[in-house]
């Protein structure tokens, strides 16, 4: 055996792209999952353009293209997310626990994947502030958007925080029966959550006629509102993941990092949704 042979057994060769027979799994870095859910994040922006081009009564393209879209990008984004999940919190740690080392370097990672969300949840509040405070705002159509259901979703998903950090010390404190009833409990709110601003969104387009094409308010509304669902739909499956490991009593006192990493995240998408109802629910029609 010659000597680049042997470097290509003991896995210290080059790295390579992952081949066809790879699929879904990949080889470390190679994996296909962070394109997959790049391909389906990209595809949610062109589809909302699409969704914009298909309103009025001079419109580019049918309306069921764009929907059509929205729902390939949406459905292919969560199975990116979902495969990438599973590979990073499951797979790798089934037959193992995670270490000392491992767990500050997936706490860190999140931490760092927050910092970039920060950002982007950031960008948007800035371009809504910069047009609030320009002139076009003066002739923006704002409707009336605060009301009985974002109060009740928003205490939901404050209700979610709370029954997640309670699962969380229960875990700790390995009451392994309390941990599983509250973390399904947070599952559950959470899918309550997305539901509440699906028919919320029903009602605004339905029966008020306010939709992203209804101005700078409504594109910031929509971008943002979406946006944040879209996180929480994320949250909700990382939920899941945790939540069939936690079944399967993958989860103890002394090994919690993925119960750790998904409460960092479900946490900071609850802070970012009380800044979007004070900011763009109750403050739109403030002068």
């Amino acid at each position: 055996m010659s000597v680049s042979d042997e470097h290509a057994d003991d896995g210290h060769g080059e790295h390579h792209l992952p081949a066809t027979e790879d699929w879904p799994h990949g080889f470390g870095e190679a994996s296909w999952w962070p394109f997959v859910t790049a391909i389906g994040g990209s595809g949610i922006y062109v589809s909302a353009a699409l969704l914009v081009l298909s309103m009025g009564e001079n419109a580019l393209v049918s309306q069921t293209v764009g929907a059509g879209a929205m729902a390939g990008s949406v459905g292919l984004f969560l199975v990116g997310i979902y495969g990438w999940l599973y590979h990073a919190f499951v797979s790798d740690f089934w037959e193992r626990g995670t270490d000392y080392h491992s767990d500050k370097t997936l706490k860190f990672a999140m931490l760092l994947f927050l910092g970039s969300e920060i950002a982007t949840f950031g960008a948007g509040f800035v371009y809504y502030f910069i047009v609030r405070g320009g002139e076009v705002w003066a002739q923006a159509a704002v409707p009336e958007v605060f009301g009985s259901l974002v109060i009740v979703n928003t205490l939901i998903l404050i209700a979610s925080s709370v029954t997640l950090h309670y699962s969380h010390i229960a875990l700790r404190n390995g009451n392994r029966s309390r941990f599983l009833k509250l973390l399904g409990t947070t599952l559950l709110l959470g899918i309550v959550f997305i539901g509440g601003q699906v028919y919320e969104y029903y009602e605004f387009i339905v029966h008020k006629g306010f939709s992203i094409g209804g101005g700078i308010y409504g594109s910031a509304f929509y971008g943002l509102t979406g946006l944040h669902g879209l996180h929480v739909t994320m949250g909700a499956v990382l939920l899941g993941i945790v939540f069939v490991r936690a079944y399967y009593g993958q989860y103890s006192a002394e090994r919690h990092t993925s119960v750790s990493t998904a409460s960092m995240y479900w946490h900071f998408v609850d802070i970012v949704w009380i800044f979007l109802v004070v900011v763009l629910y109750m403050g739109a029609n403030l002068v």
